[in-house]
């Protein structure tokens, strides 16, 4: 919810927009009114990076407090209207109509776009959000000013508000897309709802199904849809190595050229450790792999290495076994990071670890120094 609110509340409150005809066109033509700006001054309609990184798309100047935006958009997307002279942005989704925009000189998130179902939408979003914002802000202060007092009753109703509010907040999104299946404003709150980390996935495909067939066959419809897939076809592998799961197996070329399989080895508690000679972080953090090794083997501790040697270092991967005194399992396809294994197991960056225990179910991930050989006595003393 934070990310969707940090893509839409841009720490304005809008004005409402007027419902009036839309005008389809083959092009986005955005007629524009400043009162009070002066001639010369330029207005821009620009979008953000994934870093946030501003990028302007369109720009114009305006000339007897008029200006006008006219251009081609393959699917409606959200950009922001800004002015040099005057504060503030105004989140708009460009679409192929006519439209226009009436700018209040002194806050430009508090102008008004008409002839836009799409920009109606967003502003009726953006309005609940932000009440709903202030409400829960307001809460907060009451119970902070109420932290000395002996009676904690009041503290605990505002909590259950906050809470309530909260979850609100949470549901807001794809109750506001059910209530709206035909605006292209819900495949711009969807796309933001995709992105964001922990958003439940099945509960969007629903929404998106319960949309207008106009609006997911649509270019724009069509590539949202593509990003879910994408996105639930990632969460559906990367889901197979939480806690609790059975760790994939896998094989690959030992140092003397044989093939070892990960269930081959496995013992009443088997470390996955990926590693590389190039790695000063593993290096250094090998010897207290080999006390943990030396210490719990006996008792039914494996270990197998998975190295990411680049190609051609097969030599510097057999000499770092024997410095570092790693006498467990170890393989490697010596490709870097397009290791199938690694790409496997989602490695990103090294030392990585996965700990199983002897179901192989993974119990543990990415644990060094005292904290490797804490898991490992609790999993076998």
């Amino acid at each position: 919810m934070k990310r969707v609110l940090s893509l839409l509340i841009v720490c304005i409150v809008l004005t409402s927009c007027k419902s009036d005809p839309q005008v389809e066109t083959d092009s986005y033509v955005i007629s524009g009114t400043a009162p009070g700006v002066y001639n010369g001054v330029r207005a821009y309609l620009k979008t953000v990076d994934n870093q946030q990184r501003e990028i302007i798309k369109d720009s114009s100047i305006v000339v007897d407090e008029k200006f006008v935006f006219k251009g081609e958009i393959n699917s409606p997307q959200l950009w922001y209207l800004t002015m040099n002279s005057v504060v503030g942005r105004l989140p708009i989704i460009i679409e192929n109509r006519e439209f226009t925009i009436s700018v209040n000189p002194d806050n430009l998130g508090n102008s008004t776009i008409s002839g836009s179902k799409s920009n109606d939408a967003l502003t009726t979003y953006m309005h609940k959000a932000q009440e709903l914002t202030n409400k829960r802000n307001a809460l907060i202060a009451e119970n902070r000013a109420l932290a000395t007092a002996e009676d904690k009753s009041e503290n605990a109703r505002i909590a259950t508000e906050i809470r309530d509010i909260n979850q609100e907040l949470t549901n807001y999104p794809t109750n506001f897309i059910s209530e709206h299946p035909d605006n292209y404003f819900s495949l711009v709150l969807m796309e933001s709802l995709i992105a964001t980390p922990n958003s439940d996935l099945k509960v969007i495909e629903q929404k998106f199904d319960a949309m207008t067939s106009d609006l997911k066959s649509s270019e724009y419809g069509q590539r949202v849809a593509a990003q879910l897939e994408a996105k639930m076809l990632h969460m559906a592998k990367f889901g197979a190595l939480d806690i609790g799961k059975v760790a994939p197996d896998f094989s690959a070329p030992t140092p003397e050229g044989n093939t070892l399989a990960l269930s081959d080895i496995r013992g009443k508690v088997t470390i996955i450790d990926f590693w590389a000679s190039w790695c000063g972080p593993c290096r250094k953090e090998n010897p207290n792999v080999v006390k943990v090794y030396q210490k719990y083997h006996d008792k039914g501790l494996e270990i197998i290495n998975v190295s990411l040697d680049r190609p051609g270092h097969k030599d510097r991967w057999i000499k770092a076994i024997k410095d570092d005194n790693l006498t467990w399992h170890h393989v490697s396809n010596l490709n870097y990071f397009n290791d199938p294994i690694a790409k496997l197991y989602n490695i990103n960056s090294i030392p990585a670890t996965y700990i199983l225990d002897a179901s192989g179910r993974i119990v543990a991930k990415n644990l060094r120094g005292a904290a490797l050989e804490a898991k490992i006595g609790e999993l076998l003393n």
